[in-house]
């Protein structure tokens, strides 16, 4: 799971007759296990051996997205829908342990029919239980399916399909159960990723998959309520255990919006918030980070979008005068020429201090003074040395630089009034 800055270990052994002949055993196996699946679906064996046999391919071989298809198959159009869904609610499926080594008798399915009609007039006259079949063998399938899924997703963080395949499982869980116990399953997956962004923080789809978790336990149809506070200081939490986090800072971006609207926060609390999340990430660049990690400058350059540019600053101070959002850039034009001292060789500052100055021109619709026109000459040059290689990033800069100039000095000969 922990695989950011962790090396990959060379699996490749050298070959030997006996390897050659283990990998042919192996390959044949696999082949055979292919067709068999293969098989039994085109003859619609929609039986718990077969489901067996999917979860001995998968073990094999997670990328196979068919199979994941296939056995979604089995449960929707077989298991789901077979007698033991309107029976005891004590039936389960083996545990992922036992899927290995155990295989059921496909004729366990052959009177499904009459099994069907008989516990259906079985599960009318049970009063105790007035339904049975929705929170009964249903929600067996799905927990069993969740245990068999959980240890080929630890192993497979990075496989689409295990992750896909999972939040289906869930999704059929708020079909066919009732609000109370889908929901207890979400709340088990939001327990679940939290663990795992424990072990590895920066697992991006970690990050996306509890996303899509904390949206169903926000959703009417789960009776949910925001969860937008919680959520907000968890990133809080995430972020001071790692500075580079990427994912968590992007959260967090997302959900401030949000925050501050069911905060019905007003202009002041909203100017204090600003505060303090600047304040948040310039301790983050002054401490660990000191101030090389490329995660803090993104947010960074999130906080800053929401002053200088005229869309991104309805995102936290929306009634902010343009007064008031220079003072802002002005202000972090500072800190970040103070920054400069004793980290001379971060492009990150340079970078800043060369976008935000031209911002701030902009801003106040006027060409850069000289003493700034030389700044941004010396920055470049010393973006050059630090990062040549995006030379081409540092071009347009000049290119911008220069056609500031020539914009407000046209500008001023063509209105005689100079700007």
């Amino acid at each position: 799971m922990a695989s950011h800055g962790v090396p990959r270990q060379a699996t490749t052994e050298p070959r030997t007759e006996q390897s050659r002949l283990k990998e042919q055993k192996q390959i044949q196996e696999y082949t055979e296990l292919v067709d068999l699946i293969e098989r039994k679906i085109a003859e619609r064996q929609y039986t718990r051996e077969v489901l067996e046999l999917t979860s001995k391919l998968l073990i094999k071989n997670p990328e196979y997205y068919t199979i994941w298809n296939v056995r979604r198959r089995l449960l929707i159009h077989g298991l789901f829908s077979k007698s033991s869904d309107l029976s005891s609610p004590s039936m389960e499926l083996p545990s992922s342990s036992q899927i290995a080594t155990t295989t059921t008798s496909p004729a366990d399915s052959s009177s499904s029919t009459t099994n069907t009609s008989t516990a259906s007039k079985e599960t009318q006259s049970n009063l105790a239980s007035p339904n049975p079949g929705k929170n009964g063998t249903t929600l067996d399938l799905i927990k069993a399916d969740l245990d068999f899924v959980f240890p080929l997703m630890v192993k497979f963080p990075k496989c689409y399909w295990i992750w896909n395949y999972r939040l289906w499982l869930l999704e059929e869980g708020n079909k066919r159960l009732e609000p109370e116990v889908a929901r207890e399953l979400w709340n088990g997956e939001l327990s679940l990723v939290g663990k795992m962004l424990t072990r590895d923080s920066r697992n991006f789809h970690g990050w996306g998959y509890r996303r899509k978790v904390i949206s169903e336990l926000e959703s009417p149809k789960l009776h949910g309520k925001s969860m937008v506070e919680s959520e907000f200081e968890y990133t809080t939490r995430m972020v001071k255990a790692n500075l580079s986090n990427f994912s968590a800072w992007h959260y967090r971006s997302k959900l401030i919006p949000r925050l501050l609207s069911e905060r019905s926060a007003s202009d002041v609390q909203r100017r204090l918030f600003l505060d303090n999340e600047f304040e948040l990430i310039t301790n983050a660049i002054y401490t660990d980070a000191y101030p090389y990690a490329q995660s803090v400058w993104f947010y960074y350059q999130f906080l800053m979008t929401t002053l200088v540019d005229s869309i991104g600053h309805l995102t936290i101070t929306p009634n902010f005068t343009d007064e008031d959002r220079i003072q802002y850039v002005r202000k972090q034009l500072v800190n970040l020429g103070d920054m400069l001292d004793g980290a001379e060789d971060c492009k990150w500052i340079y970078n800043a201090l060369l976008e935000y100055t031209l911002a701030l021109c902009r801003m106040e619709n006027r060409p850069p003074l000289d003493a700034e026109r030389q700044d941004c000459t010396s920055w470049l040059a010393e973006l050059r040395k630090l990062d040549p290689l995006r030379a081409g990033r540092w071009d347009d800069f000049e290119k911008t630089l220069r056609w500031v100039e020539v914009d407000y000095r046209l500008a001023s000969d063509v209105t005689g009034v100079e700007l």
